[in-house]
């Protein structure tokens, strides 16, 4: 955890995600906090960050605040890539279930910049061995992760382009915190796996139906509702499953 800025050694309050900052740390009893909140440290995430490549041992977990948001990529052999799934304070990146053994199969980078808690993997799993509720919050957790993922696959198979960037600008409004995504063309170009000229295409288009308003190194939601129509299911899709699967932490 060298190249990160550590602000704060122990958790302070956040707004935005219970008390703690993150909707899965809030979800935990106060008795299971409390074993794994000396062991979190409050780091900044910058834009860009790459937390784990493909291969590397995942040594660390974040625990993401207020408006940071992490995405999980396939990368290509060619270096090609595209979003498998997107993470905000909802959730955490890292090792969530493995035990052992943890190499990474994606690469996680931060597209939203901002603070998370990060604490070593091997901490949070010996939490999760003294403590069933513990271990059941982030077996939970995975489950809802595994179908976005899956759902992803569908998406990015079947869905057009348009409708799987409304699904992308719901998810990351979600995750905001205000109306805008501080979010560069070429960026959401990459998580969807497309060109540069593509997006600009799409959010021109989404612009001149009242949906959104670009801006240089962001995008505005206008019109959520009509937003949410133009997106394909898989966005309330996923976010069903994840209420259903783990209410105390949906957004």
């Amino acid at each position: 955890m060298s190249e990160l800025t550590v602000t704060a050694r122990r958790p302070a309050l956040d707004a935005g995600a219970g008390e703690r900052g993150n909707r899965l740390l809030s979800a935990l009893a106060p008795r299971d906090f409390d074993v794994v909140a000396p062991h979190l440290e409050r780091v900044r995430l910058p834009r860009g960050r790459v937390l784990f490549e493909p291969g590397d041992e995942v040594e660390t977990t974040y625990f993401l605040l207020h408006r940071t948001m992490v995405s999980l990529l396939i990368v290509t052999r060619d270096g090609d890539e595209v979003e498998a799934a997107t993470i905000g304070r909802e959730g955490a990146v890292g090792g969530i279930v493995s035990e052992g053994s943890k190499p990474a199969f994606g690469r996680a980078v931060v597209q939203i910049p901002g603070e998370a808690y990060a604490v070593p993997t091997s901490h949070l799993e010996a939490a999760k061995e003294g403590s069933v509720r513990f271990g059941d919050l982030f077996a939970r957790y995975a489950d809802a992760l595994l179908a976005q993922i899956m759902q992803s696959v569908a998406c990015n198979a079947l869905h057009p382009v348009e409708a799987r960037c409304c699904r992308w600008l719901l998810a990351a409004h979600d995750r905001a915190g205000d109306g805008t995504i501080h979010l560069t063309q070429e960026a959401l170009a990459g998580m969807l796996g497309v060109q540069r000229t593509t997006v600009t295409a799409v959010t021109r288009a989404l612009q001149d139906r009242g949906l959104i308003r670009t801006r240089r190194g962001g995008v505005e939601v206008i019109d959520r509702p009509g937003l949410e129509r133009a997106a394909c299911e898989c966005y309330a899709a996923v976010n069903a499953h994840f209420e259903r699967l783990l209410p105390e932490a949906a957004i």
